[in-house]
């Protein structure tokens, strides 16, 4: 179905586990295949998952298109392991444990769970530094075939993993967006608004929205969002947007200029994934302003880098996964301190995932596209 489907509270799943499922399984760049496979078995400190529900992000459609920054190319090495089964931003139920993993995660049978999109190795630098989320070896559920995401009816959290419980109480549509919304804050909380800022934020998609309202919790002088899409406005002014500008059909640069006092923004938050919008930002900036980057790009980006350095001194930050947000993002979601109602607008069956990456990349009269894998 191409709309959402009303859920009641959700309920905790009954029966017994079968011994095959669904899953799409991903083999090359548009070569996805829904297939019934053997439901794994999860080893010691592992958890068997039944998948509730799956949100489709923007990078798994720059993967099924084979962008580079996934699958490589002469200038960096591949990142996807395929056969995989994609999905990283899920919400699931505990339905089987393998030895010592309910100690060891805090969980039992029937809890309703995620876990952090990054599997990290807990052995390099990184990880012993607890900069978890930069792990080295960096596996992320969906991108390889040893940790495969949420395109399925079931899915094995790893005993590597970091697992959260969600409350049964918040609607399936909603707990599906802790994760972009966590990765969202992380963005957030790297641009370090304080209530003397102005800050402009490019891009008011699921991601985009859960920084702006991280970023509306912190009072700057102003806040504005650019979008091309009309109808993501609504959807930006609910995560407490104070203007939404369409650089489609006004002069941003002059806008931006003219509130302060031809100076430029403070702050810019990258969130729209395309080319135009970095140029755009790093034009939008005043003097030793601060830009944040949070896209993934499906090639590669220029940009006058002597404007960063020689005119204008930039402080440039990138941003990556939700390091340290889960719990503030469960929190949020369940209390609506930030309101995501709304947000996922279409849910389909996984008979037609095809369907659902198209609407997602177009975007059209869409936000976040989601798969029932049961349905």
């Amino acid at each position: 179905m191409s709309d959402v489907m009303e859920r009641a509270e959700t309920k905790q799943p009954t029966g017994e586990i079968p011994k095959t499922m669904q899953a799409v399984v991903c083999y090359v760049p548009g070569d996805y295949r829904l297939e019934e496979v053997e439901v794994p078995t999860p080893g010691p400190g592992e958890i068997l998952c039944r998948v509730e529900l799956v949100g489709i992000c923007m990078s798994d459609v720059k993967v099924f298109h084979g962008a580079p920054s996934f699958w490589g190319d002469d200038t960096q090495p591949r990142y996807v392991k395929p056969p995989m089964i994609p999905g990283h931003e899920f919400v699931c139920h505990v339905v089987a444990l393998g030895e010592g993993a309910g100690e060891a995660k805090n969980v039992k049978i029937g809890d309703r769970v995620i876990s952090e999109q990054i599997v990290p190795c807990w052995d390099c630098r990184f990880c012993n530094r607890g900069q978890y989320w930069m792990c080295d070896k960096h596996d992320l559920y969906g991108f390889q075939s040893n940790v495969n995401g949420a395109f399925a009816q079931y899915m094995i959290f790893t005993k590597e993993g970091i697992v959260h419980q969600v409350p049964h109480e918040v609607p399936a549509e909603e707990a599906v967006l802790v994760e972009p919304l966590a990765c969202s804050l992380h963005a957030a909380d790297r641009a370090q608004v304080t209530p003397d800022d102005v800050v402009v934020v490019a891009g008011a998609g699921t991601l985009g929205l859960g920084i702006i309202g991280q970023i509306a919790l912190s009072n700057p002088k102003k806040l504005i969002v650019l979008d091309m899409k009309p109808d993501r406005e609504k959807f930006a002014m609910q995560m407490g947007a104070d203007e939404v500008w369409n650089p489609a059909e006004v002069d941003v640069y002059q806008k931006i200029k003219d509130i302060t006092e031809g100076y430029g923004c403070d702050i810019y938050v990258e969130a729209t994934g395309h080319h135009a919008a970095v140029n755009q930002g790093i034009h939008m900036l005043r003097k030793l302003g601060r830009f944040v980057e949070f896209s993934v790009f499906g090639s590669e980006v220029t940009l006058d880098w002597s404007i960063i350095s020689d005119r204008k001194e930039l402080d440039i930050l990138g941003s990556h996964l939700g390091p340290y947000t889960y719990p503030r993002a469960i929190d949020f979601v369940a209390t609506r301190k930030l309101d995501m109602r709304g947000v996922v607008t279409h849910t389909y069956p996984m008979s037609r995932f095809h369907e659902a990456l198209e609407v997602m990349e177009k975007g059209d009269q869409s936000m976040k596209v989601a798969i029932d894998p049961h349905n």
